[in-house]
């Protein structure tokens, strides 16, 4: 596969484990799949490996963690062996990571102009100048309608939607190919959840890019992806269009959907989610 058809990244078992006082514990246990340039959705409950795959992609794994895999790579660049400096070359300048709390990704003693400015700077030769222009074309990318202020303004005085659009800006400025976006509206209300994956729809289609959802909202990932992977204790269970979800064939998810409220089918009391062991297997 060649040019626009090949797969920007290839998963192929991939593992992630921890060492802790009472041995090594696996996250991600022999979890595979593709990316091209389309959105795909990986859904879970907490726990059950998600962010650290995404995370794993980027070699963003905490300092006691381990990761082997039988083929991980970006754009056919080996992940597993790369080096610290070929990392540096494709974090954050391909492959940017949208985080699900900008109260804790901003630092709160820049102004919001400044670290969007730096993020363009890191990987491109370019004037302060040329970054402030890029940084507020950038923001009104992300629909922010006054972005001088915003530009001038330190974290704290953004709300919670607006600091989210400030770190999709962030991410985008350096035009990667893919963007890992890990729980992104967990922290905003469903109005303003909306609009900010109604952003992201928009720069990664118009973009031509590829999208990685990491979610536990599986209307959500229904609505917004093209493809749904189903994690359980660190393994992929099922893998099916988003179209096709809520024909789902795996228990796990099966029992996922039916523990949703529906507005016009209410019920006294959802059902419980019974696990059956050989999920886990």
């Amino acid at each position: 596969m060649t040019g626009a058809d090949a797969p920007l990244i290839e998963v192929e078992d991939l593992h992630v484990g921890f060492r802790t006082p009472k041995g090594m514990v696996e996250a991600v246990r022999g979890v595979g799949f593709t990316l091209g340039r389309e959105k795909l959705g990986i859904v879970g409950e907490s726990g059950s490996g998600k962010s650290q795959t995404g995370r794993a992609i980027l070699g963003l794994i905490a300092g006691n963690g381990a990761v082997r895999a039988r083929k991980l790579r970006f754009a056919g660049i080996d992940l597993v062996d790369a080096t610290p400096r070929t990392m540096r070359t494709i974090r954050g300048n391909r492959v940017s990571m949208v985080l699900q709390d900008p109260r804790y990704s901003l630092n709160p003693v820049m102004t919001v102009g400044r670290q969007i400015a730096e993020a363009f700077l890191v990987h491109h030769r370019a004037s302060r100048r040329q970054a402030k222009e890029r940084a507020l074309e950038m923001l009104r990318a992300v629909r922010i309608r006054d972005p001088e202020r915003v530009y001038r303004a330190y974290p704290h005085e953004l709300s919670g939607g607006m600091g989210q659009r400030v770190m999709i800006a962030m991410m985008m400025i350096p035009q990667p190919d893919v963007i890992i976006a890990d729980e992104p509206t967990s922290a905003l209300d469903v109005t303003v959840s909306l609009q900010v994956l109604a952003i992201l729809d928009d720069l990664v289609s118009s973009r031509g890019m590829g999208l990685i959802l990491i979610s536990h909202d599986l209307e959500l990932v229904a609505s917004f992806c093209d493809r749904v992977l189903i994690m359980y204790a660190g393994r992929v269970v099922e893998s099916c269009a988003a179209r096709d979800l809520s024909h789902a064939r795996h228990p796990y998810t099966q029992g996922l959907l039916r523990s949703l409220p529906k507005i016009d089918a209410p019920v006294e009391e959802l059902p419980t989610l019974q696990r059956d062991p050989s999920w886990a297997l």
